[in-house]
């Protein structure tokens, strides 16, 4: 493109400085510029866009309004976009200057909105949009020249078949199912290897406190408790890994604000909008920043409908959970099984949200307008930057949050020290309320002490699995052999897991955990616990029960004490009506 930057310049009354992001340049200009412009604001005024002689009378006198009634307002606030924002009817300023509760102030403001209202038959905030969109379209117009139509027709060309009416959905649901599909595929064999290779450091680390004489229980403290309980959830780096990279070119390349734009038609079925999709799809990473997402909705009543359908968002924390089961038990279908969760989740909140929607959230069907940016090629520096923000987030709440969760589970299950498991203190716990559970498939005691444990945080589920499941061993190595050998074994094992990785991207068989557990393995005991059905169903209620307790702080700061009672109410007894519905129509349909 062509940009006339002088003419630009002209047209806003601005200083416009041409930058390009992705190679950093112009980045001095424009700091040198700021700084120039903050020395002399006086001097910088940039053109007042005019609304045409009716709109600008009523802001006009709206000015005059608050000038002589509330001029502490023009002190604290630019008035003219005050102006904007009153005539508008914006509920978050209403309420933040305290309008809201001055019933003779809205009424002279009422007066000034009515004869626009009568006069352009439409909102006012629809108006002052399409004015600001138009000038807009004309700047760019006559300021921008493409000097080739190649980047233009290529996303025109995409968005014809990407954004179709009967297409879109479809395509949005192959492409996260190819997501998923790459991540198992490819993350597999690597999980698989970091299993290996944590039990390596365990069996090694067990060996070194046996030399130095260390206490059993503190040697089991350490093998079982923290270097088998953190490690059961590091097993799943790799794979989340690639699911977040995945996500950040999605992301980058442009087509996941596409996808807002597709949902837009679903989210309309229970009077939110694609916006809303944009915190939803935040929840996928996170369902804590999905709360805080919420902010970009305009009303009060579509950011508390939108934050109670974030927990059906399958956030990275359940993902260790689903590909632990579904390794174990679906092998080469386990990308499938696992994308049909994150769908059903999607489809649990529509029919939540009509449902809500029609209750205690009853609203008007808001206008979605968003900017759809052109479709392009993310940088391997845009990639590596966004995907490590989101793979830390995992990296460091495994050495802080589960390593403590870790530590509290494996004193629940000795307490009393050397009693058996099933005599334990969680097992106590985890068997008071499991017949509760039975009618779901999984009414034992260990199930149900992984999902309590759990609501701490979901990468719980799997740490409490294999502190439960796992077996004491009083001799770890054999004396034939040596560290060495060993880790000579592991290096080897790395180089397989490579080859087997891209193996894996050409075959249509893949799979995780296919290897034969040791009798005993914590892995080949919950082979023995569960059916593929009744891991489905725990799947399920893994999916939808509460997400964890920072969500639960991030919640109940936003939106208050009303809006977590109501979260906690539907998320106690949503999951469990699925998974009984998913377990018992299975047994008549007799699967699994």
């Amino acid at each position: 493109m062509e940009i006339n930057i002088k003419g630009l310049e002209e047209a806003l009354g601005i200083n416009v400085v041409p930058t390009v992001a992705t190679k950093g340049e112009g980045v001095k200009e424009l700091l040198f510029t700021v700084k120039k412009i903050a020395g002399n604001k006086e001097g910088y005024k940039p053109k007042i866009l005019n609304y045409g002689e009716k709109i600008e009378k009523a802001l006009e006198n709206l000015e005059e309004l608050i000038k002589k009634e509330n001029m502490e307002l023009v002190a604290k606030y630019p008035s003219r976009w005050l102006c904007l924002k009153l005539l508008e009817g914006d509920e978050l300023i209403l309420k933040e200057t305290g309008l809201i509760n001055n019933s003779e102030f809205l009424e002279k403001l009422e007066k000034i909105r009515e004869p626009l209202i009568k006069t352009y038959d439409e909102d006012i905030e629809s108006i002052l949009a399409d004015i600001r969109y138009g000038l807009a379209h004309g700047i760019v117009k006559e300021m921008v020249k493409k000097k080739e139509k190649v980047t233009s027709d290529f996303t025109e060309r995409v968005d014809k078949i990407v954004l179709n009416r009967i297409l879109g959905i479809p395509i949005f649901l192959a492409i996260m199912w190819l997501v998923f599909k790459l991540a198992f595929d490819f993350g597999g064999p690597f999980c698989d290897w970091i299993d290996g290779f944590i039990g390596f450091i365990g069996k090694w680390v067990s060996v070194g406190l046996d030399n130095i004489g260390a206490a059993e229980w503190f040697k089991f403290l350490i093998v079982d408790g923290i270097i088998g309980g953190v490690g059961a959830v590091l097993v799943f780096v790799p794979l989340i890994g690639i699911f977040m990279l995945a996500i950040t070119f999605l992301e980058g390349s442009g087509y996941l604000a596409r996808a807002a734009f597709v949902m837009d038609r679903i989210m309309h079925s229970f009077g939110l909008h694609g916006k809303s999709f944009i915190p939803l799809i935040i929840g996928f990473g996170c369902n804590v920043p999905s709360i805080y997402g919420t902010r970009v909705l305009e009303t009060d009543r579509d950011r508390k409908l939108t934050a109670l359908l974030c927990p059906c968002m399958s956030c990275s924390a359940r993902l260790p959970v689903y590909v632990l089961f579904a390794g174990l038990f679906f092998a080469q279908y386990g990308g499938t099984v696992i994308w049909s969760l994150y769908i059903l989740g999607i489809i649990v909140a529509v029919i939540l949200g009509i449902i809500l929607s029609k209750t205690i959230y009853k609203g008007m069907k808001p206008i979605f307008v968003m900017e759809l940016p052109p479709y392009r090629m993310p940088t391997l520096k845009y990639l590596s930057i966004y995907t490590w923000e989101k793979l830390k987030h995992f990296l460091i709440k495994a050495g802080t949050f589960i390593l403590a969760a870790s530590i509290l589970v494996w004193v629940l299950l000795n307490i009393p020290y050397g009693a058996p498991k099933d005599k334990t203190l969680l097992a106590g716990i985890g068997k008071a309320i499991s017949p509760v559970f039975s009618p779901l498939g999984f009414g034992k005691w260990e199930a149900v002490s992984a999902l309590v444990t759990g609501i701490v945080a979901k990468e719980v589920v799997v740490t409490t699995m294999a502190e439960i499941y796992s077996a004491k061993k009083e001799k770890e190595v054999e004396e034939k052999t040596s560290f060495g050998q060993d880790l000579k074994e592991q290096i080897i094992g790395l180089s397989s897991a490579f080859k087997e990785a891209v193996k894996n991207m050409f075959s249509l068989k893949s799979g995780i955990f296919e290897a034969e557990e040791e009798e005993g393995g914590w892995k080949a005991n919950i082979r023995k616990a569960f059916t593929p059905l009744s891991v489905y169903s725990y799947l399920v209620f893994v999916l939808l029960y509460w997400p964890c307790m920072v969500f639960a702080f991030a919640l109940r700061a936003e939106f208050g004490w009303k809006l977590l009672g109501q979260t906690f109410l539907i998320y106690t007894l949503l999951p469990w009506i699925m998974s009984f519905l998913v377990y018992n129509i299975g047994k008549l349909l007799e699967i699994g």
